[in-house]
Order: C-alpha cells, then structure tokens, then sequence
C-alpha cells in the first residue's frame, strides 16, 4: 500500500489522489517535486544542523589558532560553546533575514581561506560521522523524517523527478543527500557562495552568491532545473514563494506545508511559518501535521 508511513485521512489522501490523478495527465519531464530541507526533510531545532556544523567548524578552527579568538566574535563563541548565537542566526537566515548568519558564514570562510569543494565535503561527511542530535538522543545523520522520504520514493515511483531545495548550503548538503535521503548532489539547490577553478580543482569563495529563502527559491529553480514544480512542499514562511510557484502555473499543482505540532515525538511551534500557515488556508494549501498524519517521524 502507498505511504505506510502516513496514517489515513484527508492529507495521505490529498497526496495519493493528486499524485495518482491529476499528475499523471502531465508529460513525465514536467513531473517535478521540490522540497525544502530543514524542518521539512530532516529535524531544525533546537538549531538547524548546518548551524551545528559551522559552530563545530568555527570551535576547531579557534582551538587551532588562539588568535582568531580574539579577532572574530563569531569564533568566540564557537569556541565558548555559545549555541544559542548560532540557533538566533540560523533562525533568522529561514525567515529571510541574513544579517546575523551572512556574517557568522562569512566568519568561517575568512578563517578557513582556498577551501575546495572536496576539502569541504570530507569535513561534512566526517561531521555526520560522529554528529548527535543535542536531545533527540540519535545522530544527525538519523534525523531525517522516514515519512517524507518513503513519500520521495513514492514521487519516483509515479514519474516524479525530485529536488531539494533548500535555504541551507548546497554545498554542505550535496556529501550527505545520496546517504539520507536516495538523492544525487546534482538534484540539491541550495544557498551558494562563489567557486572558481584553480588547477584542477573548484575553490570556494568568500562572496554569498544566492541565498534560496522567500523569493530565492523559484528563482534558482528556474535557474538550476529550468521547469516549474508540479509539487512544492516545505514548512516555514521562507517557502511561500516556492509553493506559490508549483501551484500558479497552467499544469495542476500541490502545495504542501509541514505543521510542527508533535512535542513527544519532534518539537511543537509555529515560529517561522506565522505567515505560511493562514498562507496555506487562503490559497488551498494542504498542511501536515506531524501529530496526526504521521505514523512515526523517525527510522527505527
């Protein structure tokens, strides 16, 4: 049966009926599935993962050179253990607001110069390799919601071809996407700083070059897939744009939006989706509810 995962009720139903109805009156190269990442794939709180990362990276980069301490505030308090400055700025960053973590990312780059993308990968990888979740008692790299990946699997399944497209780096998701989630790093769109070839390999730059929240994300969907999405879903108001997108377009569209609302199971808020949610009610959007639709939220 569709969506084991999913307990029975108007929102398995919405999907099943669009997926396996409307849908499939669009030529399969139009098929097109996009999903936010954090907070609608895998857990955000108490900070959204990459915070952790580059908090992490920051402390390692302080502890290895006592000079950077005093020169950068943002290393100071990775090295002091400050959390809740990156949790502020990460927040933030997904209500569209950068100017804490544009210079907390800025801040890594600066310390960490001619960083290449396989340089950068293999700390990623080697992060979630030892990574936990501060209170849900599992690794980072368990965090991932089992539902929505048995429902990307069920996307493929019917001729969807899905992309994550998330405010988060594209570049610290692409090393882990394939692992977590059955996705390649060339279907993973996400904010990017600038690269540039040097012998042989690609380097990073310390110049932000897109940041996909709000209005960013259709824009670099039309840049990085070329298609409108057939179906959108994500959970917080820097998602509105994205699901307007899928569901403004001549095919028939779905937007769905995750409702934070299990406190025993995951977390319980609002914060981050007050518009995206009377968002959802005027404009037809199916909401999520992890309390109710989800048979469970994480893999055994």
């Amino acid at each position: 049966m569709a969506l084991d995962l999913w307990n029975d009720g108007p929102t398995k139903k919405a999907i099943i009926d669009f997926v396996e109805g409307p849908a499939q009156t669009v030529a399969p190269e139009e098929r097109i599935a996009t999903f936010d990442n954090d907070g609608t794939l895998w857990c955000e709180k108490p900070t959204v993962i990459q915070g952790d990362f580059i908090r992490t990276r920051l402390s390692e980069l302080g502890n290895e050179d006592e000079s950077l301490v005093k020169s950068n505030a943002a290393i100071e308090a990775a090295v002091d253990g400050d959390l809740k400055r990156f949790a502020q700025a990460l927040a933030k960053h997904k209500e569209g607001d950068d100017t804490d973590s544009t210079s907390t990312i800025d801040a890594l780059l600066a310390a960490n110069p001619d960083s290449t993308t396989q340089a950068h990968a293999e700390r990623v990888k080697a992060f979630f390799a030892t990574a936990q979740h501060p209170t849900l008692n599992r690794p980072y790299s368990a965090c991932g919601y089992a539902p929505m990946i048995e429902l990307l699997r069920y996307l493929e399944a019917n001729g969807f071809t899905v992309y994550i497209v998330s405010g988060g780096g594209r570049d610290f998701m692409r090393p882990i996407t394939p692992e977590i989630y059955g996705i390649p790093p060339e279907r993973v769109i996400g904010s990017t700083f600038a690269v540039h070839y040097v012998d042989g390999e690609i380097e990073v730059s310390d110049r932000l070059t897109s940041i996909d929240v709000g209005r960013g994300k259709p824009e670099s969907i039309w840049g990085g897939i070329g298609r409108r999405p057939l179906f959108a879903m994500g959970n917080s108001d820097g998602d509105i744009e994205m699901l307007e997108y899928a569901t403004t377009g001549t095919n028939p569209g779905i937007g769905l939006l995750v409702n934070h609302d299990d406190a025993q199971r995951e977390f319980d808020y609002t914060k981050g989706a007050e518009k995206a949610l009377p968002e959802a009610a005027h404009r037809g959007w199916t909401v999520v509810s992890i309390k109710d639709d989800w048979v469970k939220v994480f893999a055994d």
